[in-house]
């Protein structure tokens, strides 16, 4: 009754607003284990307009990147103060960001802008043990998988969107699975990631 009052009044707001449907994805392995801390996000197939996402931070402690994996939107500042009393050089050689830090040390590097969809891996000149990984996204509805593998994505507005998951180590982005969105709530849905990071096909539900 309030949806189709709301529908009836012209509010596309409001109606959108209450059309938004929630999705529970669970992630597992190939071998039907359930995988803990993968990234689950639903990519709108017609993009629309979105706040300019703010500045993260990716800091450099005990030559380890901290945190060892992120997950941001796209045309994020990405921010990495060395908080090490040695000197090191972040970079990366990935199609979705390549870039140099030279050496440095301290906070007064700028920020980096990650404008381009994909997974970015990092890694420091003079220490190889430092690698990191960036999952860059187009999209503000993902979500990371519980104990049990489980993420639930919330506020999807009604259309037509790329379902995918994302673990680390994946060097790229999982091909993903259709997922259609309108004023029914959807099903639970299940992703499977091979060894290598893709989707298994004939798995998702």
């Amino acid at each position: 009754m309030l949806l189709a009052a709301l529908c009836a009044l012209g509010n596309e707001a409001d109606c959108t607003a209450a059309q938004a449907a929630d999705i529970k994805v669970q992630v597992e392995s190939a071998s039907a284990s359930a995988l803990s801390n993968a990234v689950v996000y639903a990519t709108p197939l017609t993009p629309s307009a979105r706040p300019v996402p703010g500045t993260v931070v990716i800091d450099q402690i005990n030559r380890q990147f901290v945190p060892r994996d992120s997950v941001v939107e796209a045309g994020t500042s990405i921010a990495f103060p060395n908080s090490d009393n040695i000197h090191h050089s972040v970079y990366s050689f990935s199609p979705a960001k390549v870039f140099t830090l030279p050496l440095y040390a301290g906070k007064t590097v700028s920020p980096v802008l990650f404008d381009k969809p994909g997974v970015v891996v990092l890694g420091c000149n003079i220490h190889d043990s430092m690698v990191a990984w960036i999952l860059v996204v187009d999209t503000p509805y993902y979500a990371r998988t519980d104990a049990s593998g489980t993420a639930t994505l919330t506020g999807l507005p009604p259309g037509e969107y790329q379902l995918r998951a994302w673990h680390e180590p994946m060097a790229e982005e999982a091909a993903g699975e259709p997922l259609h969105v309108d004023s029914d709530q959807p099903a639970p849905r299940t992703l499977r990631l091979d060894v290598a990071g893709r989707l298994t096909p004939g798995i998702a539900q």
